[in-house]
């Protein structure tokens, strides 16, 4: 197990596995199978946290713990002193081709260690300070050393010093609301006030053309703010697979010129991480579709994954085996375990043995597909784990009938099982 965890934090993560998700902190609780990526991947963090950036597409099939991955790293940075972002690629609300909503959504769930989401205002605020602070150190004006800091970015978006600026002037004159609306138009937020923007000398909103250099500006706030730099996800792209041609196309274009930006350096502090499925990065409908960016994504998996390169532009989860699930659970086990009074009781019913058979119960219960079985066993397991400590008389070999109930399926999960509910037997031999 990894350092202790706060009694806030483990409820926190019982509480979402609870309820089916994937626990938004304390994943090294429950990372099985990650450890041949953690040297490699701190390497890279501290090459973005020294100014550099990096790209880095992680591909898996459902239930391989893709999602996990990215929230298990952003965990990591988070420690590290980053600011991180996680985007839920779709079609409808956030549909790779329209980067000025992708910027939208990232500013939306942007967050530090000590920051809740949304964390731009606190961040601007934090970085205007030290902007004061360090002109009244070298003798300069504010407004020149803010110009000298946003040189880079007034190049590819002058309208991104503009709304600073603007905005420092109308929190110095007590206009919050102003100051408000400046922060949602450089977070990307449509509508707002014609009044606050004709006062900013700004006009319009923020379109495709402008989200990466809004993004520059972010990157240069949070490096003058202090922070380590930006992780950001962009989960679940193999999405795009389902629209049509001609946005399809737009999506992996702008996904080519994303790369290109982190690879020719112009988004420095910036650690760009994509989830998707096998058939995304292989498939005719996927990135094959655009040679250039197939080649500049291009790994070599012909070899057994215990020799995968962890350097390489993709990274290959395997997911699950029966094993890797009952030590998953056991680390839950103990998780659950950890400051509780009846903690011996519920290790003892709750041993070994009786997790490898309910593994393998909810695993047949979804077609033998261990790979898909995670985030179900989890979800029972902590169920279980619930009963046995609040019934001291509770047995789960002879008093818990577990079901899979298609209403509980996602659609991946679904597509394992058949629409009956299906009887898992966890009886001792």
């Amino acid at each position: 197990m990894s350092a202790p965890v706060s009694p806030r934090r483990r409820r926190e993560i019982l509480d979402a596995l609870r309820r089916g998700t994937v626990p938004s902190n304390g994943l090294d609780q429950l990372a099985v199978g990650l450890g041949r990526f953690e040297t490699e991947l701190d390497a890279e963090l501290s090459v973005v946290a020294a100014g550099g950036a990096m790209f880095k597409a992680v591909r898996g099939d459902y239930g391989s713990g893709k999602t996990f991955f990215a929230r298990w790293l952003a965990d990591r940075a988070t420690k590290r002193g980053f600011a991180v972002a996680e985007v839920q690629i779709n079609e409808i609300d956030t549909p790779l081709h329209k980067l000025e909503t992708v910027y939208r959504r990232s500013i939306e769930s942007l967050h530090t260690a000590s920051i809740p989401p949304s964390a731009l205002r606190p961040i601007l605020d934090a970085w205007l300070f030290t902007i004061e602070d360090d002109a009244a150190g070298q003798g300069v004006s504010v407004d020149e050393l803010l110009e000298r800091r946003l040189t880079d970015v007034a190049t590819r978006a002058p309208v991104f010093p503009m709304a600073i600026r603007a905005y420092r002037r109308m929190v110095a004159e007590g206009d919050n609301d102003g100051a408000d609306g400046l922060v949602a138009w450089l977070g990307g937020q449509p509508h707002v006030a014609a009044a606050v923007k004709r006062r900013a000398g700004i006009k319009g909103d923020l379109d495709h053309f402008l989200a990466l250099g809004f993004l520059r500006g972010l990157l240069a706030v949070l490096a003058d703010a202090g922070n380590a730099g930006l992780v950001l996800v962009l989960d679940e792209v193999e999405t795009l697979q389902r629209v049509r041609s001609d946005a399809r196309a737009k999506a992996l274009n702008a996904l080519r010129q994303l790369v290109d930006e982190v690879h020719d350096g112009h988004f420095p502090g910036l650690y760009l991480l994509i989830t998707g499925t096998p058939a995304f990065f292989e498939g005719r409908q996927g990135i094959q579709l655009l040679p250039p960016l197939a080649d500049r994504l291009h790994t070599d998996f012909s070899r057994d994954p215990r020799f995968d390169n962890p350097r390489a532009p993709q990274l290959r989860l395997t997911g699950f085996d029966l094993d890797r699930l009952v030590e998953l659970g056991g680390r839950v086990r103990e998780l659950f375990c950890t400051g509780i009074e009846s903690a011996d009781r519920v290790r003892t019913t709750a041993g070994d043995e009786f997790l490898r058979r309910f593994a393998a119960a909810v695993a047949g219960g979804l077609g033998g597909r261990v790979g898909i079985a995670p985030r179900l066993f989890l979800r029972k397991l902590v169920d279980v784990l619930d009963v046995i400590e609040l019934h001291p008389e509770f047995d789960p070999y002879t008093d818990y009938e577990v079901k899979i109930a298609a209403s509980e399926l996602s659609d991946a999960e679904r597509e394992a099982v058949s629409a009956d509910d299906v009887e898992l037997d966890i009886q001792p031999n």
